[in-house]
């Protein structure tokens, strides 16, 4: 709740592991404020979410998630490298990576050659890149992305498709915001439509889509619980 209006009001999702889940809806629908619950920073008034059948309030589920937020914070005066070990150590009970394993994580979202460079002189997509990077240093099973294409040009988000892709392949859940229908479409397996707070479809693209464009039928379906 913020103030009397409910910003998430009685959504209830389940998704099944090793799938690619898309969250749609417009600015303010409650997409941010249901991920930040569902990765345990936000506690709802009502209700529960569990994680691998474990309270995400708990901090060994914690230790089982990777979180990318939509405006990721750093210390700028770091290095990337630098901020990735730091990333690291927040996670006691996970196997310590050796250097090796950090810089390969930085080659694998494409900013491997700016390691040493202080965080301040990233570009937007440098840092987009690696909030991403951020999200994977504890090698988690359950990934959580908040717009994690945007301000990226077309070539990063080819290449941050293709990892999330690649962690699919790896067994990983990724559920993740985006307003890019287009690349949701490609990527995800299902979706998820909020309105207002509420939750309007949950279930897969292709039933969702009946066979046509994600973005006609998200506009069809806003618009429909507009009137």
């Amino acid at each position: 709740m913020y103030g009397r209006r409910a910003v998430v009001d009685g959504v209830s999702l389940v998704i099944e592991k090793n799938k690619v889940f898309g969250f749609l809806g417009q600015n303010g629908a409650g997409k941010t404020t249901a991920m930040k619950m569902m990765v345990g920073l936000l506690r709802p008034d009502a209700g529960s979410v569990s994680i691998a059948g474990r309270s995400v309030l708990e901090s060994e589920t914690r230790e089982i998630i990777g979180f990318m937020p939509e405006a990721p914070y750093f210390y700028e005066r770091l290095t990337g490298f630098e901020f990735l070990k730091f990333c690291g150590d927040l996670f006691p009970r996970h196997r310590k990576k050796t250097g090796a394993e950090y810089e390969a994580l930085l080659k694998k979202v494409g900013i491997f050659e700016a390691k040493d460079a202080p965080i301040r002189n990233y570009s937007k997509g440098m840092k987009q890149r690696l909030g991403f990077a951020q999200s994977l240093v504890n090698d988690p099973e359950y990934v959580f992305l908040d717009e994690p294409l945007d301000g990226l040009d077309p070539i990063g988000r080819r290449e941050i498709k293709e990892i999330i892709k690649l962690l699919k392949q790896e067994g990983r859940t990724i559920f993740l915001n985006s307003h890019i229908l287009y690349d949701t479409e490609e990527l995800c397996d299902e979706v998820g439509v909020i309105h207002k707070g509420k939750l309007l479809y949950a279930g897969s693209v292709k039933d969702f889509c009946s066979g046509k464009p994600l973005e006609d039928q998200f506009i069809a379906t806003v618009e429909a619980h507009n009137k």
